[in-house]
């Protein structure tokens, strides 16, 4: 699952994490992956254009410092324009809106047995707009090093308080009050983005910054599975059971995952529970799959390019074919004694479903293996 505060004092968990993961798209929207945009001699600072960030920009990034407010737009195109024309840095910009009024659903269920209904811990709703450098290939070469360390200590006059009775970068004040008490002298002479940090670009898949992707004992694993989910070539699928085994290393554990013989382990164990379950619901008609790794075995049915849609409040509607899924499957509500009610895992064959059923992305093979063999 895409398994999602402000930037600053809180190590910037609002865009910094939709950098890491919230705003991605997938390779199918046409995107080349293998052909970023390469740096050249010079760096392009013309104020009548509007650099904002693309996929073309480089798998990873700096971000330098973020804006939010009434004049965070034009401040932000400021910072921009100083560190191109400048210091020669290839700036971008890149905007994220955040809701945290909305109620989300939580993982488990209420006392009740039904959806365990959650809100975020701040209601707010804020937007920001990020000041990234861009171009970098690789998150710990000695240019990517090179460029932070010299970011952290850079002194933008936009970025210069004095005389000045605002700013909309984030905790701008804050910093500078830090910077001048501080007890190391290396943090007294960064400069009001010395809290730069690398991070990837939101725009490429996740896919590519999963350099090893599936690893090849759990290839092997999948061999010649008939309903693999590495079969399925859509992007979600709806988990409904997991089988864990003791974790493996060892490559012979591979060979033979679904063999039957005396006393197998328990990752065979796990390994034949998610292959009877995926027969029998096939047998059914249902479309479910079957996964195995080091250290589980899953089913899952279903394959969706969307696990929902974007509301304008922020919030996402849960693709309704998933909610159907997650709905049969879920357990059933049993009378426990007097006035409680508790929850029974459904079964296919007397194999369980798991309490929570959930959506899943499907395991791929990184794409970065691919940009790196071409």
């Amino acid at each position: 699952m895409k398994n999602i505060p402000t930037l600053g004092t809180r190590l910037t968990m609002g865009l910094a994490l939709s950098l890491g993961a919230l705003a991605i798209t997938t390779a199918a929207d046409g995107a080349d992956w293998r052909k970023f945009i390469p740096l050249g001699k010079g760096v392009e600072a013309d104020p009548r254009a509007e650099y904002t960030l693309t996929e073309k920009h480089g798998p990873w990034l700096i971000l330098c410092a973020s804006f939010a407010g009434e004049n965070a737009e034009s401040e932000a195109q400021a910072l921009v324009m100083e560190l191109r024309k400048r210091y020669r840095l290839e700036a971008y910009k890149h905007r994220q809106s955040y809701d945290f009024s909305q109620p989300v659903v939580g993982r488990g269920f209420s006392r009740t047995g039904g959806v365990k209904i959650m809100k975020h811990s701040q209601d707010n709703k804020f937007s920001e707009i990020g000041v990234l450098v861009g171009h970098f290939q690789a998150v710990d070469s000695s240019d990517t090093s090179q460029a932070l360390e010299r970011i952290k200590h850079l002194q933008p006059d936009c970025l210069n308080l004095t005389g000045r009775k605002s700013s909309t970068q984030r905790f701008s004040g804050l910093r500078s009050v830090y910077r001048r008490i501080s007890s190391s002298e290396d943090n007294r002479v960064k400069g009001p983005m010395g809290k730069a940090f690398v991070t990837r670009n939101p725009l490429i898949p996740k896919e590519y910054f999963a350099p090893k992707g599936i690893d090849s004992l759990v290839m092997r694993m999948n061999k010649g599975v008939k309903y693999s989910l590495l079969n399925n070539n859509s992007r979600y699928t709806v988990r409904v059971a997991t089988f864990r085994g003791t974790s493996s290393f060892k490559p012979a554990d591979a060979v033979k995952p679904l063999r039957v013989g005396n006393n197998p382990t328990k990752l065979e164990m796990a390994a034949e529970n998610a292959h009877a379950m995926t027969m029998s619901l096939r047998k059914r008609g249902v479309q479910a799959w079957e996964f195995h790794d080091r250290y589980e075995s899953i089913v899952t049915i279903g394959s969706f390019d969307s696990w929902g849609n974007d509301l304008p409040n922020g919030s996402i509607d849960i693709n309704p074919a998933m909610l159907t899924i997650i709905e049969t499957y879920k357990p059933v509500q049993r009378q426990v004694g007097s006035g409680f009610q508790g929850v029974q895992p459904r079964t296919e064959n007397g194999i369980p479903f798991d309490i929570q059923p959930e959506p899943i992305e499907v395991p791929r093979v990184s794409i970065a293996a691919d940009y790196a063999r071409n």
